[in-house]
């Protein structure tokens, strides 16, 4: 078998082919040659038993010279008994320095197992990376852990600070996996010594609070922007989840059939969902195209090098800036919701609920106007939709708030 040459190796590539090609070059190394893409070399060798192959680099990055140095260096780890994929994991395990290295090896393994990743990655970026990500692993203590929780509960959210606890924990346990920490320094942290234990939610506005609310939004309007404000609105006259709006492209609206189609994609139940909207929102959804500019998104982010869509919280800080708080300013705005109880966006849907029970409503079509299953034998057997009614059940409901909101 002829060696290549750098002429040949030169000419391959040139040629390409319709399909992936490799051609030997002698003593594992192979030149890979893709239909489409970069050239590299390649090395095949057995150990146990088992055929193995593993990347060196790059044609461009790699000369031919260095790339038989490369084989023949890795061959001869074959033959003392050690494994030159392993030596690479190990290697690559070893450039895992400080925690926010940990967590960017971790990341992928959420990305493979969680529906919705970006969570607990905005939850590490925004609020432990900036106490913790460039501390050493064999530097960190609980002491820095203590440190982290602490100041997140210490803004006001403590709910935050329970699931930071509980992604740190996560977290290094990946680290022991990896033979990276010798033990977890967040595993003695239980929630009290976080946000504390969260007691079950209910908090429902009643109509003077959203009456209040809106009030004060509109009377701040330069703090609490007008995008803001029709999304609070739509919130609460449709009962559909934030991350179900803030990320709604226009493509999923038929405006002149007065229909919202949520794909499965974007759906908590996996299932796609036709949401009837009133004549009131109708107008609420004109004026936000209005203000898109002929964005794809019915709430386009208005900062730059972010998301295109509303951020998942922007409008819970902006309710929490009218009681008072601004997360990372020294000096806090002042609280102009002295007579409400704090409520977050989530509140806002269990409102739609309320509101719905009170006006007569049936409760299994209030539990399909929010996209929830119905339960039990019930929810096997009746496949029917209900969108008449929850059309007409969302009409009242927009007709009764539409006089609140417009004011």
């Amino acid at each position: 078998m002829a060696k290549l040459t750098v002429k040949k190796v030169e000419a391959l590539i040139k040629a390409g082919g319709e399909k992936t090609q490799r051609h030997a070059d002698g003593e594992g190394l192979y030149l890979v040659v893709p239909a489409s893409g970069t050239a590299s070399w390649m090395l095949r060798f057995t150990f146990n038993k088992k055929r193995r192959e593993m990347t060196l680099g790059k044609v461009k990055d790699l000369s031919l010279a260095n790339a038989r140095l490369e084989a023949a260096t890795k061959m001869k780890h074959v033959r003392e008994g050690f494994d030159p994929l392993l030596q690479r994991k190990r290697a690559e395990q070893e450039n895992i320095k400080t925690v926010s290295d940990l967590f960017n090896d971790w990341y992928p393994t959420l990305v493979k197992r969680l529906k919705h990743p970006n969570i607990p990655k905005r939850v590490y970026t925004k609020d432990i990376a900036p106490h913790i990500g460039d501390i050493p692993l064999n530097k960190l203590t609980a002491r820095d852990i203590r440190t982290t929780i602490t100041s997140i509960n210490h803004s006001g959210r403590p709910s935050i600070a329970n699931d930071a606890l509980g992604y740190c924990k996560q977290l290094f346990n990946h680290g022991i996996k990896l033979d990276l920490l010798q033990g977890n320094p967040a595993s003695a942290f239980t929630v009290r010594d976080a946000g504390g234990v969260e007691q079950s939610k209910d908090r429902a506005l009643s109509e003077s609070e959203l009456q209040q609310f809106f009030r004060i939004a509109r009377e701040n309007s330069t703090s609490f922007s007008r995008d803001n404000y029709l999304a609070c609105a739509l919130l609460v006259c449709l009962g559909v989840r934030k991350s179900e709006l803030c990320e709604a492209k226009w493509d999923e609206f038929e405006l002149d059939q007065g229909l919202w189609h949520l794909p499965k994609t974007r759906s908590k139940t996996n299932v796609g969902f036709s949401i009837p909207l009133a004549p009131a929102v109708l107008k609420w959804l004109e004026e936000l195209k209005i203000r898109g500019f002929g964005s794809d998104y019915i709430l386009p982010s208005r900062r730059t090098n972010k998301k295109p869509h509303m951020g998942a919280d922007t409008l819970n800080r902006a309710i929490t800036k009218l009681f008072g708080h601004e997360a990372g300013k020294k000096k806090q705005p002042p609280n102009l919701m002295n007579d409400i109880p704090h409520f977050t966006v989530h509140d806002l849907r269990r409102t739609c609920r309320t509101l719905l029970a009170k006006q007569g409503t049936s409760g299994h079509v209030a539990e399909r106007c929010l996209n929830h299953k119905l339960k039990g034998v019930e929810g096997i057997y009746d496949q029917y939709d209900y969108l008449a009614e929850r059309r007409e059940a969302l009409d009242k409901l927009s007709d009764r708030l539409e006089k609140i909101i417009n004011q």
